[in-house]
C-alpha cells in the first residue's frame, strides 16, 4: 500500500470528476467541435458555456471572463507574455518575486533577454513579499505586476489583495498565479483586485491539461497562440471539451470542501510539526502566520533529502524535494535560496503535501519511516559530504 503525501505536484483524478467527463464522451459532444453549427456542434459549445459560468461563479467573474487554456503554465504564460506584448515591449517593465513557479519566474526571464526590464523582487526568511516593495519598484512604464497567491514548495500566502490595491491605484494591471490557492484558500477575483488570475484543474483533482485564466473585461493581452476565434480569439484551437466539463466539476467540488479540508490539513499539520521533538537539527520553512496548512517544507540537517527521498519511495511514501518542477536538477531550490537557506539546508529539505484522502494513519507511518530513515542517512553519510549552514543561514540561527 503506497502513501502518497506530493499532493501540490499533482493529484488523481475524483470519481466524480470521470463521471462529468465520461458523461461528455457518451453524449454527441465529444465526437464534435464546439465552433460547428450544426446541432451537435452547438452541444459541445453548450457544454464549454456551462463550464465557463461555473468556473467565473467561483471566481467572482463573468463567465465571458474565463478563457480555457491547456493547463495552468500555459494560463501564466498567456497572463503574463499577453500583457506585455499588448504593451509593447520595447520600453516596458514586469514587476515579479523570486519565489514563484518556474512558469512565471521563466516566462518574465525570458521576457527580460528580450529587452524587457524585469524586476525580481526579495522576499523575507519567511518567503513572503513586503507590498510597500512593490510600490517602490513600481514605474512609469510598469504594465503587469505578477505574483502567486500560494508558494508551491513551502505554502506561504503572499498578500495578494493588499498588492491589488497598490495595482489599482497606480493603474497597473496584476497577475495572480492562483493554481495552489483556488481549493484550499478563498480566490475572489474582486477581492483580490487582480486583472489576470491562472488556475489549474490538476491541482483540484480535475484532468492534467486543463487551466483557465481570468481577464478582467477591459484588460488587453495579445494571444500566444492564433488561429481560430476560440476563447474570445485569446486561445486558438478547439477546445477539449471533456478536460473543461471535468475542471467545472473539479473546482466546483473543491471549492464546496474547502474549509473542511482545510481544518483536516492543519491537524496533519500539527503532527508533522512535532518532528523537531523527535528529531534533532529540524526546521520548517514558510510563515508561521501566512501558511496554508497541507503544504509542509521541512528541513532536516546534515541529511540528503534525496536520499531520504528515494528510501521513503522504495518503502511505498510518495514526498517532493522542494518543488517537483526542479526534480533531476541538481541545482537547489530557487525558492529556498531566496528565504536564505544556505546549498547545503536547500538539500537537505522535503515537502509533504497532504490531500482530501489523506489518513492520520498513513501520516503517522510516513513519519515514523522518516525518523528511522533520517537517523540512519545521518550515520552513513560524512560531514564533509553534507556541508555546513554558514552564519547567516536561516537553519544556522534558528536550530
Amino acid at each position: 500500500m503506497s502513501i502518497y503525501l506530493d499532493y501540490n505536484a499533482t493529484t488523481p483524478l475524483r470519481p466524480e470528476v470521470w463521471e462529468a467527463m465520461e458523461a461528455v464522451e457518451r453524449g454527441t459532444a465529444l465526437q464534435t467541435n464546439p465552433s460547428s453549427t450544426h446541432k451537435a456542434g452547438l452541444a459541445a459549445a453548450k457544454t464549454v458555456k456551462e463550464a465557463k459560468a461555473s468556473v467565473a461563479s467561483h471566481l467572482g467573474a463573468e463567465p465571458d471572463e474565463v478563457v480555457f487554456t491547456g493547463g495552468g503554465s500555459e494560463a501564466i504564460n498567456l497572463a503574463i507574455k499577453g500583457r506585455v506584448w499588448d504593451a509593447g515591449p520595447k520600453g516596458a517593465h514586469v514587476i515579479t518575486s523570486a519565489v514563484e513557479h518556474h512558469a512565471g519566474l521563466h516566462a518574465c526571464l525570458w521576457l527580460q533577454s528580450q529587452g524587457v526590464e524585469v524586476s525580481v523582487l526579495p522576499v523575507g526568511m519567511d518567503g513572503r513579499l513586503d507590498p510597500a516593495s512593490v510600490e517602490e519598484a513600481l514605474q512609469p512604464e510598469t504594465c503587469l505586476v505578477s505574483l502567486m497567491h500560494v508558494n508551491n514548495e513551502i505554502g506561504t500566502i503572499q498578500p495578494v489583495a493588499e498588492v491589488g490595491r497598490i495595482c489599482r491605484d497606480r493603474g497597473v494591471a496584476f497577475h495572480v498565479d492562483a493554481v495552489q490557492a483556488l481549493g484550499k484558500v478563498p480566490v475572489n477575483v474582486q477581492d483580490i483586485g487582480c486583472d489576470l488570475l491562472s488556475i489549474s484543474a490538476h491541482k483540484l483533482y480535475g484532468p492534467k491539461g486543463t487551466g483557465a485564466l481570468y481577464v478582467r473585461r477591459g484588460t488587453e493581452i495579445q494571444p500566444l497562440i492564433h488561429g481560430g476565434r476560440q476563447e474570445g480569439g485569446l486561445r486558438a484551437g478547439t477546445q477539449n471539451v471533456a478536460g473543461i466539463a471535468g475542471m467545472a466539476e473539479a473546482v466546483r467540488l473543491a471549492e464546496g470542501e474547502r474549509e473542511e479540508f482545510w481544518q483536516r490539513a492543519w491537524a496533519h499539520r500539527e503532527r508533522l510539526h512535532r518532528l523537531p521533538e523527535e528529531l534533532n537539527a529540524v526546521r520548517f520553512n514558510g510563515s508561521a502566520e501566512h501558511q496554508v496548512p497541507h503544504c509542509v517544507s521541512v528541513t532536516f540537517l546534515f541529511c540528503d533529502a534525496m536520499g531520504l527521498a528515494t528510501n521513503l519511495s522504495m518503502r511505498g511514501i510518495y514526498v517532493s524535494t522542494g518543488s517537483a518542477c526542479s526534480s533531476g536538477d541538481v541545482t537547489p531550490s530557487h525558492v529556498l535560496k531566496a528565504i536564505g537557506l544556505s546549498d547545503q539546508a536547500a538539500f537537505g529539505t522535503l515537502r509533504f503535501s497532504t490531500g482530501r484522502t489523506t489518513t492520520e494513519e498513513e501520516l503517522e507511518k510516513a513519519v515514523e519511516a522518516t525518523k528511522e530513515i533520517v537517523d540512519m542517512l545521518r550515520e552513513v553519510t560524512m560531514p564533509e559530504d553534507i556541508g555546513v549552514c554558514d552564519e547567516d543561514c536561516p537553519c544556522f540561527l534558528t536550530v
